[in-house]
């Protein structure tokens, strides 16, 4: 019976374990879960989501304050058309984690950035070449575009010197989304390096409407594998969301996958970025507690624990510290949920705004705590201590069961 361990991701003469860890935001795929997929022969990213947010955790900066500083007389402000991010900072934001990040890279894998097209941040287009140049500046081996169709990311990045040399890939929830983003990228006469055909269960922000439940990972990937096929592409494909172990894996790379991504189980990692009061609720987490909603203000449906405490939360829009959601125009549609409640409850000294929440905010604080489906089985891959609590795992251990597991066994703990 083989495992994953017999096949291997080809990038060109580089050959690498076939197992992705994915690009989870804010810094829950932290450097260091990256760095150990690396080390392990595979591939692992980092976020760029908040990175100005993160840079201040991690590096002592202090880009939030700063902002804060120069928007604060705008707090009571609904409109916020004015507050803008400095981009000289976002680009350094960028350079200090990547650059830190490759730094400390050992072994034969490679590190790539997950870099999200809805962290339109009040300039979509500068903000988005800023963090995507910022990240081939420093060094990082590939991209991976996220959360957006991304028609036009290859032209913000095209006159970069190398924009032909590290490896560039997007995620497709469809065909019909892989087919635009080739069509609308070919003038710039560059192939994705790779493509994540994210399904259904993956966690987070899901590329479906609230149908998702009637669509089916294998069979997208097998969409596209045909018509990369008839169209004669050597794309290398990579399946992910629900792919809970190394049989699952084995499964999609038996039918022509080059490698699969996996996160959920990275969650509950000594290297991810949750709190571990928060990793145990996920632990502890049933399948009945695990749903899809509509609060994100990015107009995705999005995955979650339901007792999130972002779900309900009304705390007033953190737009001049934060304002990563922010569109064109200077709008989110939390800042509409909330001042429609202000106005309906004035006296109020709480409110609640159900239907949006701040997820800026929210995600910086570990407050909205985005699942994959497959959350309610983690319980399954761990020991249960004697104080109630389970066990947290290292990543390496999770990787290695990934990538020697067989017959859908799981391996425990010591």
């Amino acid at each position: 019976m083989k495992c994953a361990d017999d096949f291997r991701l080809r990038f060109g003469k580089q050959e690498l374990v076939p197992i992705v860890i994915g690009g989870m935001g804010v810094d829950i795929s932290t450097a260091d879960l990256a760095l150990e997929a690396a080390r392990l022969g595979g591939v692992g990213h980092i976020s760029d989501a908040m990175l100005p947010t993160v840079t201040d955790r991690r590096y002592d900066t202090d880009f939030v304050k700063e902002k804060l500083q120069q928007y604060k007389s705008n707090l009571d402000n609904s409109n916020k058309s004015a507050v803008k991010f400095d981009l000289g900072q976002v680009a350094e934001a960028t350079r200090l984690h990547v650059e830190h990040t490759m730094r400390n890279k050992r072994g034969a894998g490679m590190i790539f950035i997950n870099c999200m097209e809805k962290l339109t941040m009040n300039a979509p287009r500068e903000t988005l070449a800023v963090r995507l140049r910022g990240a081939l500046d420093a060094g990082i081996d590939g991209i991976t575009l996220a959360a957006g169709l991304h028609l036009g990311s290859f032209a913000l990045m095209e006159d970069h010197p190398r924009f032909r040399d590290a490896k560039l890939g997007i995620i497709v929830s469809s065909l019909r989304a892989l087919q635009l983003f080739l069509r609308k990228n070919a003038r710039t006469s560059r192939l994705p390096d790779f493509v994540v055909v994210e399904g259904p269960l993956a966690g987070g922000h899901l590329g479906f409407g609230m149908d998702w439940a009637q669509y089916d990972l294998r069979t997208i990937v097998n969409e596209i594998r045909d018509y990369l096929l008839a169209e004669k592409l050597d794309i290398p494909l990579i399946p992910a969301g629900g792919i809970f172990t190394g049989s699952d894996a084995v499964s999609f790379l038996e039918q022509g996958a080059a490698a699969v991504q996996v996160a959920t189980r990275f969650t509950v990692a000594r290297e991810c970025g949750l709190p571990k009061d928060v990793m145990q609720e996920y632990f502890k987490a049933g399948e009945g507690d695990i749903v899809v909603n509509t609060i994100s203000p990015t107009g995705y449906p999005m995955r979650m624990l339901k007792n999130t405490p972002a779900i309900g939360s009304g705390i007033r829009p953190g737009c001049e510290s934060y304002g990563y959601l922010l569109d064109a125009s200077g709008n989110c549609s939390y800042i509409d949920a909330y001042n429609r409640e202000i106005a309906a409850c004035p006296d109020a000294k709480n409110i609640s705004v159900m239907d949006k929440t701040c997820l800026c905010t929210h995600m910086r604080n570990f407050k909205c705590w985005t699942c994959g489906h497959t959350t309610y089985r983690l319980k399954d891959t761990t020991r249960r201590l004697a104080d109630g609590s389970y066990q947290v795992l290292n990543a390496e251990h999770i990787f290695h069961d990934y990538q020697f597991s067989t017959d859908n066994k799981i391996a425990l703990p010591d």
